[in-house]
């Protein structure tokens, strides 16, 4: 898979989403969400501290995860921001990235201990479900590190990369946006088989990040630590995998003017203060091969 830069300069991107045919992403520690159309033109849309997961309410009114303030925020069409939702009652250290439904239901995943500085031990977190009122409840807990999360052409399921599990998880959405029927969509752990877990090339167990579907209904997955992008069906079979020179895939959104367009956000630095002093992050291309 060939992989063009669309924009570079960037220093930590990620949650992609194509809306209104442009990329927009939160570029997390250069604190701005901002867009790009396909001919690399980048703007910035909002301001705020360290923000990750987006989507979108039903009226177009944009949804965006402040991560250490752990707040839900909403932009508002006269450009303030507004506090959505206080997720901090539901979660102790930071949140992280999103998907919302058609319906304006927001799913939104959190660490669960300190994974930035290391100074608590790891635990399950939960995926935290804000309805379109702003109501918030646990979606679904016991999950390690939820992180990237998708859902489903037809809205019937949600998927959540689980980091730290090295699995991707599926739920049932019900009418009301509440999970059922919990399921392993792949499992990368150790006691998965090598083919599930794509031993081949001498890496770790996958570690999922922000991953999104194709119109094929087949998740392409980054794999940071790896440095690999894979395409990945329901059961954990891998139909392709794209290993990366020098630098992290983080995640990937599905988008284009066709609708064949693979965005991959990477990052090269892990350390805040460095990477906001290389700027080394960038957002690829890769076209997708055409419908069978």
């Amino acid at each position: 898979m060939q992989i063009d830069t669309l924009v570079d300069g960037l220093v930590f991107p990620e949650g992609p989403r194509w809306r209104d045919g442009t990329l927009w992403f939160s570029d997390i520690w250069d604190d701005r969400v901002a867009r790009v159309s396909e001919d690399g033109n980048c703007v910035t849309v909002a301001r705020l501290e360290q923000p990750s997961g987006l989507g979108w309410l039903p009226d177009g009114r944009l949804l965006v995860v402040a991560m250490g303030a752990r707040k839900l925020m909403r932009l508002e069409p006269s450009g303030d921001l507004v506090v959505h939702a206080d997720l901090s009652p539901f979660a102790d250290w930071p949140c992280n990235d999103m998907v919302v439904a058609d319906d304006g239901t927001a799913y939104v995943g959190h660490f669960g201990w300190d994974r930035q500085h290391g100074t608590t031990e790891p635990r399950a977190a939960s995926v935290l479900r804000v309805q379109p009122d702003s109501a918030v409840d646990v979606a679904a807990d016991d999950m390690l590190f939820p992180n990237g999360m998708a859902i489903t052409a037809d809205g019937s399921t949600l998927i959540v990369a689980e980091s730290s599990g090295s699995r991707v998880t599926a739920f049932d959405r019900r009418a009301d946006g509440s999970l059922s029927n919990r399921r392993i969509f792949a499992d990368f752990s150790a006691h998965a088989g090598d083919a599930a877990r794509d031993r081949h090339d001498g890496h770790e167990p996958v570690r999922p990040d922000g991953i999104c579907l194709d119109v094929d209904g087949a998740l392409w997955l980054p794999d940071p630590a790896g440095r690999r992008v894979m395409r990945v069906l329901d059961g954990g079979t891998v139909t392709e995998t794209t290993v990366i020179a020098g630098e992290s895939p983080l995640a990937c959104a599905v988008g284009g003017r066709d609708g064949r367009t693979l965005f991959i956000t990477f990052a090269s630095i892990f350390e805040q203060d460095k990477a906001s002093a290389a700027r080394s992050g960038r957002i690829g291309t890769a076209a997708l091969p055409p419908l069978n």
